[in-house]
């Protein structure tokens, strides 16, 4: 997968920056959790974009909304395999502000896990 980290990555002692100490802006390795998905109508310009945070799965109400979040977009993609809610990821990319959120565009990323559907 040509976004995905390469090999080593995640064994080269790197250390993840947590999502509440991201920078400004500046290239970040970090890791969460996909809290929720975006996809955009067939009739505007193709990118997929999730939302990650250090929260617990499940958790839900105003706590929730409290714990640093990340927006990460795939620009010209419509999905992006693997990458749906609940799973993990280890993300790398250059960080910029939008819309109030810290924010990825095209990052390489590593998925760590997937939730269990039941």
């Amino acid at each position: 997968m040509a976004d995905s980290l390469p090999d080593g990555a995640a064994r080269d002692g790197g250390r993840t920056t947590p999502l509440s100490q991201l920078p400004v802006k500046g290239r970040v390795l970090c890791q969460g959790r996909i809290e929720s998905i975006t996809y955009v109508p067939a009739d505007r310009t193709a990118a997929f974009s999730a939302i990650v945070s250090e929260s617990e799965p499940g958790r839900r109400g105003p706590a929730a909304v409290r714990h640093p979040r990340l927006r990460v977009v795939w620009l010209g993609r419509r999905r992006v395999p693997g990458i749906e809610a609940g799973t993990e990821l280890r993300l790398e990319g250059m960080l910029s502000q939008s819309q109030g959120l810290p924010t990825m565009f095209n990052p390489r990323y590593e998925i760590l896990s997937r939730q269990e559907n039941e």
